[in-house]
């Protein structure tokens, strides 16, 4: 592999600069994944198309942006960091402008697979940048402030979209994304250090066995856990088919790449360390709580207590607003305490934050569900920057890229399946009983998941050595 960055850590001035290039491009890609999501219903009506179809604008993006996450290694190692960023970047603001100007669900389709190719190589390398340019123990506090989009996302990324139905044509879901991804162009065309790959980077090889193993089985995975939904869950055919061959191929390729080494698609000899394997495990358990609530939350306002798109989207608000807070001091806790304990008491707090989803119905107060919608982003605004820094912290510098093509990949099946699992729980209790009792039985899944993760997060350091 090769150091495609400049080996000295950057001035306080000139990280800043990259932060702020990293975060106003790369929050148009992460909140994407999710603005979408509400618009679904809308998009079935303007295009005449059925839900079936539409719902391969979530999917084809979800899977085009798995798919593209493995190749960014060896692109930064052949192109360098910044003209990698520029490219994903504008093949992202490429596709959000040819989104809106879709003239069908299939054409649709196809743009949203083009945004979902920038946007797969945007979420790793914006990590990586990061990282790569900070001293060791500025780790903890860069990472609060570049997680910042990706925590954001989830959870703010249905806001915005219900607002903007609300207001606007259903085009302005991907021409919002415009204006925001042309100032990331600029600022980081200036702020983003040019980097040259190492001469032997030019000579790199793609690891074609590598890509004919591991692209597949991530897309079948995700295509399977996508279909899980409908009726039958678990035993359909397009479930248990994609997902068994993706499993396969998994294991395949994580023993060609064992024997391929630092030339594989993706080093997962990384693994053995300890930091990169306790992150990756957490991480797969945080993903699945974070997209489990993202996709619960929203139905349970409509659905159960009556609201329409806007009005859920503002009583998310406050789910984000402690997210947002909490990132004034997660990085702090990091340094004084450790990964450890802040990882445990996040997740806890979030399981505690999600009870009162369970136990109540549609008669709740408003009032307590906002204020554990507080709590419960303040708890995922803590728990994301010691899970996603450790990962960083006994590994080389040329070795970033790979650790975050690992961790995003495990928090994108972590997500689906988790996501699949509770729709699962929530379809068959509420055919069975009645809805509230299934979206009580989703939310006991849910924290359930998140117990979970509280659980993986004891792998952690305990204390923040370089952190």
């Amino acid at each position: 592999m090769t150091d495609t960055l400049p080996t000295s850590t950057s001035p306080a001035q000139s990280t800043g600069k990259l932060l702020t290039a990293l975060i106003v491009g790369g929050i148009t890609a992460i909140f994407d994944t999710t603005i979408v999501a509400v618009g679904l219903h809308t998009l079935t009506d303007r295009l005449n198309a059925p839900i079936a179809t539409i719902q391969w604008v979530s999917t084809g993006y979800l899977l085009a942006l798995a798919v593209a996450i493995p190749f960014v290694s060896w692109a930064q190692a052949r192109l360098g960091g910044k003209r990698l960023w520029l490219f994903a970047l504008g093949f992202f603001v490429l596709g959000s402008i040819l989104c809106a100007c879709a003239w069908n669900a299939e054409s649709l389709i196809a743009f949203r697979v083009v945004q979902g190719l920038g946007g797969g190589i945007m979420f790793p390398l914006m990590q990586t940048l990061a990282m790569q340019n900070v001293a060791p123990q500025a780790m903890a506090r860069t990472m609060a402030i570049v997680s910042l989009p990706i925590a954001l996302g989830p959870i703010l990324g249905p806001v915005l979209g219900g607002v903007v139905l609300h207001w606007l044509d259903w085009h302005w879901l991907f021409l919002i994304n415009v204006p925001l991804g042309v100032a990331g162009l600029i600022l980081a065309f200036f702020f983003i250090s040019k980097d040259r790959p190492h001469r032997d980077a030019h000579h790199q090889r793609l690891d074609l066995i590598g890509v004919v193993l591991l692209v597949p089985a991530l897309a079948g995975l995700l295509y399977g856990l996508s279909n899980v939904h409908a009726e039958g869950g678990f035993s359909r055919a397009d479930v248990l088919f994609p997902i068994i061959i993706g499993a396969v191929m998994l294991v395949a390729f994580t023993i060609w790449a064992m024997r391929r080494a630092g030339a594989a698609l993706i080093d997962v000899r990384l693994l053995a360390q300890r930091s990169v394997r306790a992150s990756s495990i957490t991480l797969t358990f945080l993903g699945a709580t974070l997209f489990a609530s993202t996709f619960l939350l929203p139905l349970y306002f409509q659905t159960l207590r009556g609201a329409d798109v806007l009005t859920a989207a503002l009583l998310l608000i406050p789910q984000g607003v402690g997210t947002l807070l909490a990132r004034l001091i997660a990085g702090k806790l990091v340094d004084a305490v450790g990964p450890r304990i802040v990882a445990l008491v996040g997740f806890l707090v979030i399981a505690a934050a999600t009870v009162p989803f369970a136990l109540t119905g549609a008669d709740a107060s408003v009032w307590l569900l906002g204020i554990a919608l507080f709590v419960r982003g303040f708890g995922l605004g803590v728990v994301l920057i010691p899970v996603m820094t450790v990962a960083y912290v006994d590994i080389r510098r040329d070795e970033m890229p790979h650790a975050s093509a690992i961790t995003r990949i495990v928090q994108q099946l972590g997500g689906a399946f988790g996501t699949a699992l509770v729709a699962v729980v929530l379809t068959a209790v509420a055919t069975q009983t009645d809805t509230q009792a299934g979206f009580q039985s989703a939310f006991w899944w849910t924290i359930a998941i998140t117990i979970a993760a509280a659980i993986a997060s004891v792998l952690l350091p305990s204390r923040r050595g370089n952190l």
